[in-house]
């Protein structure tokens, strides 16, 4: 309680006057904090209204932390900043996942020919289908055992284009992601795909589906994830918003670990918020893209 809380309490048996001079307060503070009392109060109001927004959205899916929940509250017509919203879900003690890797999947070939470094960890890209990243990662299933995800991720608006998931880490599992890609996107000639020096990405059977593909490989240095950090980051965030940052230490079975991977990347593509997209999905930030590009 403030002191102007209890000097309005106790007016009526001691005065205004006593009680400020008790206390150590001025007169004309306390009418001032009087006089603005239903200004507090409206706002008290609006954050706990807010506050219901934020859980809502927060409900639908954990992983939202701040600047989503901003921008979907801002689409939805509430006028907010960011600052408000992060004291709010302070106080409220909501916040996303968090989620920490514990598992290696990236063993090198010391006889495989390296592929040059094309990126130079620049992770970004002036176009669709022009640059990609990929990884592997592990999906743990009960029992002890894992299958693992393969992805190809653009570059441009982060979308994932191509993903396979296996009981094994050989080579076809890389081959079948990039092939998806292919697919998914028509036609990949031209375009540079990046990855670490894991035994998969620099195999043969991988270096001649890029051939086939017409995809420029390119390689991180050995032993350094900031190299590609884009496709650990997104590993990361499926891994944090699907499993264990949930409370959960594995899938049922592989079908189990498959179904959710898949609506997993349905939304993410789809629906999922993205910082370098302007908190747009990727999807949506391709389309208004083209949209743009049609107009000029």
């Amino acid at each position: 309680m403030s002191r102007f809380c209890f000097v309005e309490d106790m007016r009526g048996a001691y005065g205004v006057k006593r009680l400020c001079e008790v206390l150590g307060l001025s007169r004309s503070g306390f009418y001032a904090w009087k006089a603005g009392a239903a200004a507090r109060a409206a706002r008290a109001a609006a954050d706990a209204e807010l506050t219901a927004a934020i859980r809502r959205i927060h409900a639908q899916d954990p992983a939202n932390g701040a600047p989503r929940i901003t921008a979907e509250l801002r689409e939805q017509g509430h006028p907010v900043n960011h600052k408000r919203i992060e004291r709010l879900m302070r106080e409220a003690g909501i916040q996303g996942l968090h989620l920490r890797r514990k598992v290696r999947t990236t063993v090198a070939d010391p006889d495989a020919a390296p592929a040059p470094d094309l990126l130079g960890r620049d992770f970004t890209a002036a176009s669709p289908n022009t640059r990609y990243v990929g990884d592997i990662t592990y999906l743990p299933v009960e029992g002890g055992r894992f299958c693992y995800l393969a992805t190809v991720m653009d570059l441009y608006s982060r979308r994932l284009v191509g993903w396979s998931v296996a009981e094994h880490m050989r080579a076809e599992l890389v081959v079948d992601a990039l092939e998806a890609a292919r697919r998914e996107r028509g036609s990949l000639k031209g375009a540079v795909f990046h990855s670490d020096r894991g035994a998969q990405y620099a195999s043969a059977a991988f270096a001649a589906a890029c051939r086939r593909a017409g995809v420029a490989r390119s390689m991180g240095a050995v032993g350094s994830s900031a190299d590609n950090a884009a496709a650990e980051s997104f590993n990361a965030t499926l891994k944090r918003e699907t499993l264990q940052g949930r409370g959960l230490k594995w899938w049922s079975g592989v079908r189990a670990a498959r179904l959710a991977v898949f609506s997993w990347i349905a939304r993410y593509n789809t629906r999922r918020r993205h910082s370098a997209n302007g908190q747009l999905s990727p999807v949506v930030y391709e389309q208004r893209a083209a949209s743009l590009e049609l107009a000029a």
